[in-house]
């Protein structure tokens, strides 16, 4: 019964975390092409010499990565994820958002001056490229984030097994209880090594955000490449801002629900639980964002 109740608490605080991989597409998908619209208005008026209209344009930048960040999309549910399943501090994973977010930037600059300096590709083969070969390269990558979690949660739960026969074995003969309770500061560092933060940084900034695409294909047509580099960091910082907010959500969850249990000798059991669960549900949203690109 105990066991039941730790997996219903791990398996809830995983889906309030990752709850947000879901939501009102349509309605996000319809505010997104009415942003898209205002911004290609906006730099139409730039273009006419309204100055102002430039600060309206990073306005609405910022909004547009807000938005398409509270949409469904992979990068908060990597985060998300990865902060329930692994031992991470709010700092680092934040820090680790933040910087996925300005590589999506750096992403879509590199397509757009690849594509037309150097392929001279169309506007249409480039987002093509961005939603077909980088997405399919970005969700697997976030797949096997995903089974790499479970995979270490699966082989946490298997070591208690003979942990816990070992230490019941010490208890019968006056030995003291030696499992640990929160994680160490080593296992912390452990699990923002540079290996581990290049993999997730790296599974998020490899594919673009359309928008971007957008805004930097108009403001390429019409020899305004400086709002189109500016707008383009300003819907990074939007996203962000929603995958920090996640990134914290995520850890604190994690926290939460390990203090909770902080004296009950099954709270190693929950550690190694979450992350199987928080890789897993990070396996099965990557899934459903590949099938429609296979």
């Amino acid at each position: 019964m105990r066991a039941l109740k730790l997996s219903l608490l791990a398996l809830a605080v995983t889906a309030v975390v990752l709850a947000l991989a879901g939501g009102a597409s349509g309605e996000i998908a319809a505010w997104q092409r009415d942003f898209q619209n205002d911004l290609a208005g906006a730099l139409r008026a730039l273009q006419g010499g309204d100055r102002g209209a430039s600060a309206a344009i990073l306005g609405l930048c910022f909004a547009y990565g807000v938005v398409h960040a509270i949409g469904p999309g992979h990068g908060k549910v990597l985060i998300g994820g990865y902060g329930v399943g692994r031992s991470v501090a709010i700092g680092p994973l934040s820090l680790i958002a933040l910087a996925a977010s300005l590589g999506q930037a750096l992403t879509a600059l590199a397509l757009v001056g690849a594509g037309f300096g150097l392929l001279s590709l169309t506007r249409v083969q480039m987002t093509g490229l961005a939603d077909g070969a980088l997405a399919l390269v970005s969700f697997s990558a976030i797949g096997l984030i995903g089974l790499w979690l479970a995979f270490r949660g699966l082989r946490g739960l298997w070591a208690l097994r003979g942990a816990e026969a070992a230490q019941a074995h010490g208890h019968d003969h006056g030995g003291h209880c030696g499992h640990a309770h929160m994680p160490s500061a080593e296992e912390i560092a452990r699990a923002t090594r540079p290996r581990d933060v290049a993999a997730l940084i790296g599974s998020i900034a490899i594919r673009p955000c359309t928008g971007a695409l957008f805004l930097l294909v108009i403001a390429w047509y019409i020899d305004l490449v400086w709002i189109g580099v500016l707008g383009t960091f300003a819907m990074a910082l939007g996203t962000a801002a929603v995958t920090v907010a996640v990134a914290a959500i995520s850890v604190t969850s994690r926290r939460a629900a390990l203090a909770s249990l902080v004296s009950d000798g099954r709270l190693t059991v929950l550690a190694p639980l979450l992350e199987l669960l928080a890789g897993s549900a990070v396996m099965v949203i990557a899934a459903q964002l590949l099938l429609p690109l296979i």
